[in-house]
């Protein structure tokens, strides 16, 4: 970790691109240019960790594409000391990004080989997040309500469970919002939901992503 400075330079050449791609929000930008990529990937991925592209991180998963990364967190707009809530923790990088802009973080794996993995990662590069190992289809109602709830995987339909976890507007503060892909094939439109009240919702569609599959049970 004592030669992160070697990699600066890369993640300042990121940054500038997702801003020429359409990322506007400063916050996100800098969170994205303090999170050190490279620790999220194999070795042997190093040198590509910097540029916008996802990257596999075994068992068929893969660490998403910066712009994504970047787009659902400035979709979501998370403030500062808002509650979190991220289903599908991977590789920890979009975690990280979330703890960088002053979120708190609360995140549920599925995979018992990716949530053994990546919760000390995350714990050894100084990131509080609150780990779970559950079905991300369940939410973490315990830990509920959310202020915000972003979905790292796609999902056929909005779940239920999910978007009650969300919390209720209060007085003049709107109700919370998640970012979710969904879409039954390869593709998934990224679509945002905020809370209008107990039985109310409101769902927006925006671009079109590709994620690997939401899916329900715990592997391992």
């Amino acid at each position: 970790m004592n030669e992160d400075w070697k990699f600066e330079r890369r993640r300042s050449r990121l940054v500038e691109e997702l801003r020429e791609k359409g990322i506007v929000n400063e916050r996100v930008l800098a969170a994205i240019g303090r999170v050190p990529r490279h620790h999220f990937v194999d070795q042997a991925f190093h040198l590509r960790a910097y540029n916008d592209e996802a990257l596999p991180i075994g068992l068929k998963q893969t660490i998403s594409q910066p712009f994504t990364v970047a787009f659902q967190s400035q979709t979501l707009a998370p403030q500062r000391d808002e509650r979190i809530l991220e289903i599908g923790t991977g590789s920890g990088y979009q975690a990280a990004v979330l703890c960088e802009m002053g979120a708190r973080v609360f995140s549920v794996e599925r995979m018992r080989a990716l949530f053994d993995r990546t919760r000390p990662l995350l714990k050894s590069l100084g990131y509080r997040v609150n780990t779970l190992f559950g079905d991300g289809m369940d939410g973490w109602g315990s830990m509920a309500p959310f202020d915000g709830i972003i979905v790292t995987a796609g999902a056929k339909e909005v779940p239920d469970l999910l978007r009650r976890q969300l919390k209720l507007p209060e007085g003049m503060k709107s109700g919370g919002r998640m970012i979710i892909p969904v879409g039954p094939g390869e593709e998934q439109i990224m679509t945002l939901v905020v809370r209008l009240g107990e039985d109310s919702f409101e769902s927006v569609e925006l671009d079109a992503f590709r994620f690997v599959p939401l899916l329900g049970n715990t592997v391992g």
